[in-house]
């Protein structure tokens, strides 16, 4: 078999401790890896580079489409950029995947046979980091949840759950509030859930979904969510299983991917041949599936798991009466390595095969979009809403007539929430006729807001596409 070009980074703290145990036991595996060296995080950081990663690095990347991350650390202070998600965005890796299994004796769980795979979107959602401070009292984060980027994370889901044999795929949202947003996230889950009929389906709104996670983890087994729900439960996942320390993760795109260990770098552990490298290790089993090397990636996993079984554990899971041996980094390697080709004979044994390779959704297109109105927010400090509104009321055009006002999403006037903390960001809706108004109309009213003195904060225009409402009600309207 020829070598599969990889880059790998050593990190910092114990990255390097682990990486050198992760590599050693691949490679006596039978890994067949072509490996580029590259520097990132902390020292990178501290030479003057903002996002901690070099341009020469980078290319390595591109060249090899392939990424084996240890931890890094990022210095104290303002100015530095996540690496984590600059690689994300910079390669595309839409796909955040991490396994949340229960080991069980060996591992203390409260959960014993939990195993769920967590598959997260990793590109847009709030982590879109678009963000404005809008006047003294308000700040805006907006929220983007997109047709394509929805449709990669559903399919990869489902795919995920066809290739590894898994019987359900559940969808986390919130679209009982955010019926817009959420809402198009499960309503695609929906429409490509139908394609796979041998797979269930179920949806859950995120916070009961999240307790009953917590709770009684076995009733799930593929659970799909937007961008923030899936970093907080991810993590939730993989602590109530049994340690995050176990955990490691895949970000997967369409020509790249990244593979990694989901702890920090714990400098304080540094040095000392204290550290577990099972995390990133099991996110190099995930590289060798993702890479065409699923039955390597099978001997590694069942060599791990019989060295579980064994009782050769690292200082952060021993446990006397379970634990048999206490080990360091390099000997709990040598342990794994040792058992290659062993399979465990309490804990399930795995079985990989290599994910298909999923196609880029088309740009979705309507037939037609058509304005319905205009969304005027302005700074206003100079009285409740019963003295704002009549000033707002009169400014409406004979194209686009006054609708409300609101404030913090809950309308205030006309007949509106006397009792509503208001901040002084307004909220100043007109509509016209679908289909007749132009964007000179909208400009016109514009035009009044400022005549009148009023300080616009910004607009959001209120459509219709294909004769649906793209826009939400406000509370109360």
């Amino acid at each position: 078999m020829a070598k599969t070009p990889i880059t790998v980074a050593h990190g910092d703290g114990i990255g390097p401790e682990i990486m050198a145990a992760t590599l050693h036991i691949l490679e006596a595996a039978g890994a067949q890896l072509d490996i580029e060296t590259i520097e990132i995080g902390e020292k990178v950081y501290l030479r003057g580079n903002s996002t901690g990663i070099d341009q020469s690095s980078i290319d390595s990347l591109l060249r090899t489409k392939v990424f084996l991350k240890a931890p890094i650390t990022t210095p104290q202070g303002g100015g530095f950029k996540s690496l984590n998600v600059t690689t994300r965005k910079m390669l595309g890796l839409y796909a955040n995947v991490r396994p949340c299994v229960a080991y069980h004796p060996f591992v203390q769980t409260k959960h014993q046979g939990m195993d769920v795979v967590i598959v997260r979107e990793n590109e847009e959602d709030l982590y879109a980091g678009i963000e404005y401070q809008l006047s003294a009292d308000v700040t805006e984060s907006i929220k983007l949840i997109s047709r394509r980027g929805t449709e990669r994370i559903v399919r990869y889901a489902f795919e995920y759950a066809k290739a590894n044999g898994r019987k359900k795929v559940t969808c986390f949202t919130k679209d009982n509030i955010m019926k817009i947003s959420d809402g198009l996230f499960h309503k695609i889950f929906d429409e490509l859930g139908a394609e796979y009929p041998e797979i269930e389906k179920e949806h859950w709104i995120v916070d009961i979904g999240a307790a009953k996670l917590a709770d009684t983890p076995g009733v799930f087994d593929v659970i799909v969510m937007p961008n923030l729900y899936g970093d907080i439960l991810s993590d939730v996942a993989a602590q109530i299983a049994g340690s995050v320390g176990l955990a490691g993760s895949s970000n997967i795109g369409m020509k790249y991917a990244m593979f990694e260990a989901i702890h920090g770098s714990a400098p304080r552990r540094a040095g000392q041949n204290l550290a577990n490298p099972s995390g990133l290790l099991l996110g190099g089993v995930m590289m060798l599936a993702h890479i065409g090397q699923p039955d390597v990636a099978q001997r590694v996993h069942n060599a791990w798991l019989k060295t579980l079984e064994d009782g050769t554990h690292t200082y952060d899971i021993f446990k006397e009466g379970v634990s048999k041996t206490k080990v360091g980094t390099k000997e709990f390697a040598d342990a794994v390595v040792a058992n290659v080709g062993k399979l465990p004979q309490l804990l399930k044994p795995v079985e990989y095969k290599e994910l298909p390779k999923l196609k880029e959704p088309a740009i979705p297109t309507v037939g037609k979009t058509e304005t319905a109105g205009i969304d005027i927010f302005i700074n206003w400090t100079k009285g409740n809403a019963s003295e704002l509104g009549p000033q707002v009321e009169k400014l409406s055009t004979d194209k686009l007539k006054f609708v409300l006002i609101s404030s913090r999403g809950t309308k205030v006037y006309p007949i509106g929430s006397t009792e509503a903390a208001v901040a002084d960001q307004w909220r100043c809706r007109f509509e016209g006729k679908v289909g007749e108004l132009t964007q000179q109309d909208t400009a016109a009213l514009y035009a009044k807001f400022v005549e009148a003195g009023f300080s616009i904060i910004k607009t959001e225009g209120l459509f219709y596409f294909d004769g649906q409402r793209g826009y939400s009600l406000s509370q109360g309207q």
